[in-house]
């Protein structure tokens, strides 16, 4: 049983991560192997009216760990300014995600995840424990790094059960 629902924000994506390891998420390839096994036609696939399709949902995990990364760049430079969230919904509204191919959208994570692994690798212990807020968050640039990779578990499990079930 989960202390934290999705709309408790970071938290919850934290508590999603769970006690592994985050740079071990980061370095796992489970995930991008399921995601490689989805094929184009299933990747437009949405489970309900309104939903996201695949395709968006990937965007969607690519555009927040992007997001994610910039704002643990700046906090692990100590850089005091308070970052806004963002809301994902405008972000999805103005994506091309359903026009481009797949293929395009798996390679554009995959750069940005092996981005994110290289910088990842560049913070020394000192600056993981410096903090910075986001929005009303406030919080060390490891349990950043935590939501960070929770929250592509969390989608991952989403598509797991709702879209590949």
């Amino acid at each position: 049983m989960m202390k934290y629902s999705v709309n408790d924000g970071f938290p919850y994506y934290i508590e999603c991560a769970g006690d592994q390891n985050y740079m071990d998420l980061f370095l796992s390839k489970e995930n991008m192997k399921l995601l490689h096994s989805i094929n184009e036609e299933k990747s437009t696939y949405r489970y309900a009216p309104g939903k996201w399709s695949i395709k968006q949902i990937l965007g969607h995990i690519t555009d927040h760990e992007r997001i994610m990364i910039y704002r643990i760049l700046r906090f692990s430079k100590k850089d005091p300014t308070l970052l806004p969230g963002y809301d994902q919904n405008v972000f999805m509204e103005n994506s091309r995600f359903d026009e481009l191919p797949y293929k395009q959208l798996l390679a554009d994570f995959e750069n940005v995840r092996n981005a994110s692994i290289s910088f990842i690798h560049t913070l020394s212990s000192e600056q993981l424990k410096l903090t910075g807020k986001a929005w009303i968050f406030e919080m060390t640039v490891e349990d950043f790094l935590k939501a960070t990779i929770g929250h592509e578990v969390h989608h991952i499990e989403i598509i797991k059960e709702r879209y590949l079930a």
